[in-house]
């Protein structure tokens, strides 16, 4: 069942070794600061390898699995796994932007989290679910996403153009609870320990500043 949705199959093909994008920061960003707690809402492939990375930032105070893009009625593992429901897996963080901008968010999104190159898919995983999108919450974070997207697109770091989309934030709908904490709860799985442990590994390398150890969970 759980190989419908983060799908096993070509996990052992998959390079075990996942690089991480080194590049440069956002020019243009969020200012800093503020008392209130911030979400961002981002999608890049299976949202437990995405929720494990955003668990372990430095100023995360918590980072969902869910769907967003889709209707309410369609949120949900069955539907969403069928890829017709316009959802995307996802993953809403909430953020101390005091810590962490909304901008460097993004480039840990853009570096380590999933390859935004790739068009509706992610390593072994494949369809629109799992697509690279950007759900901004305001029309700031709106401008600071499309920015940083052309930014990087003349950077010269990636391959090829990026495929991420910047789309409406309708509402964002939580996932059911055994996709929560999926990487903390299964480790020796062979999908996250092939898929998702390099990325929690890419993120304390490249980014060692905003890694911390313990991560975030929805339940701890």
């Amino acid at each position: 069942m759980l190989a419908a949705a983060c799908s096993l199959l070509g996990a052992a093909a998959a390079s075990a070794a996942e690089s991480a994008f080194i590049i440069p920061p956002p020019a243009q960003d969020q200012p800093a600061g503020g008392a209130a707690p911030q979400k961002a809402v981002l999608a890049g492939g299976c949202f437990w390898g995405v929720q494990a990375v955003f668990q372990h930032v430095k100023g995360v105070a918590g980072a969902v699995s869910g769907y967003a893009g889709g209707q309410a009625g369609t949120a949900n593992y069955d539907a969403v796994s069928s890829g017709r429901s316009g959802h995307a897996e996802a993953v809403e963080i909430t953020y101390d932007p005091s810590q962490v901008s909304y901008g460097q968010l993004l480039q840990i999104y853009f570096s380590v989290a999933h390859d935004p190159t790739q068009l509706d898919r992610q390593g072994p995983d494949t369809g629109p679910q799992y697509r690279s999108a950007v759900f901004p919450a305001d029309d700031g974070q709106r401008k600071v996403a499309e920015a940083y997207i052309a930014q990087l697109n003349k950077s010269g770091a990636y391959p090829k153009a990026l495929a991420t989309t910047v789309e409406p934030l309708r509402a964002f709908y939580p996932a059911e609870d055994y996709h929560q904490d999926y990487l903390v709860r299964h480790p020796y799985s062979m999908y996250i320990m092939v898929n998702d442990v390099p990325k929690v590994e890419n993120l304390a390398k490249t980014f060692p500043g905003r890694y911390r150890d313990k991560p975030a969970l929805v339940k701890p």
